[in-house]
């Protein structure tokens, strides 16, 4: 259930990384790299499980007794699902271009199912990396795109998926809990990020999700779309160092 650990001393502060549809550690390369001095790092794997309620208790199955939680895009949804479960085994939350909400009733539900929907029959046809290099486009900041460097492992990380991973995925996003409820309850250092061209996972959903978790810190990270971890790791990891700081001060 986990790829990329990286065990550091006993007394470091263990954090489990969650990564969003169709990634896996790639995407969190450069913050294993800052953090691995300073906490026991580990990256989870959803593996074919098809909603995030099961992602969550997977994840739990194998996390130890106390954790911190960094989660990505769908992994920020898991993220939220192991803390409705197992809130008093979680020391910190770090939420990533992410959301809270349920799909959507009406045309506005219907245009997102059409759309993931169409992705998957995409994939099917003609395989993930193709899907991706469609699907990317609105993934970045514009100015990325011809970064092939950036975009060139965003593909390289979807290819490797399998098409049934892709549909399973999808699904548990389509069936998504609704979380408003639960973000009032949270009641540890939570670290809300998001790039603020983000297309995927709009600003305003983050500024909303931070007035709804008490004493939440929102970082928005300037020219960066959605996969911010990759496109400006600078900027990420010393919001997440600061973030570990305090989730390590409170367990002092």
């Amino acid at each position: 259930m986990t790829e990329g650990a990286q065990m550091q001393p006993s007394d470091a502060s263990p954090v489990i990384f969650l990564p969003g549809l169709l990634c896996d550690g790639l995407v969190w390369t450069s913050q294993l790299d800052a953090l691995g001095d300073h906490a026991i790092c580990s990256v989870a794997e959803y593996g074919t499980l098809d909603s995030l309620p099961a992602m969550a208790e997977a994840v739990l199955e194998w996390a130890p007794a106390q954790f911190a939680i960094v989660g990505h895009s769908m992994g920020g949804r898991v993220a939220l699902e192991i803390y409705r479960r197992a809130s008093e085994r979680i020391r910190g939350l770090a939420l990533f271009d992410t959301g809270y909400q349920a799909l959507e009733r009406g045309d506005a539900g219907e245009r997102e199912r059409a759309g993931r929907l169409g992705l998957v029959e995409l994939a099917r046809r003609s395989g993930t990396r193709a899907m991706g290099m469609q699907w990317v486009r609105g993934m970045v900041h514009p100015d990325r795109l011809d970064d092939a460097a950036v975009v060139g492992a965003i593909l390289d990380k979807i290819e490797r998926k399998a098409v049934a991973v892709f549909e399973a995925q999808q699904r548990a996003l389509l069936a998504r809990p609704d979380a408003r409820d639960l973000l009032g309850e949270i009641r540890c250092p939570t670290l809300i990020l998001c790039g603020r061209q983000d297309a995927w996972s709009p600003l305003s959903r983050h500024e909303e999700m931070q007035r709804l978790v008490p004493d939440s810190k929102l970082v928005v990270v300037e020219e960066c779309g959605h996969m911010s971890t990759m496109e400006r790791p600078v900027e990420v990891n010393g919001a997440l160092q600061t973030w570990l700081t305090s989730t390590i001060d409170r367990r002092a």
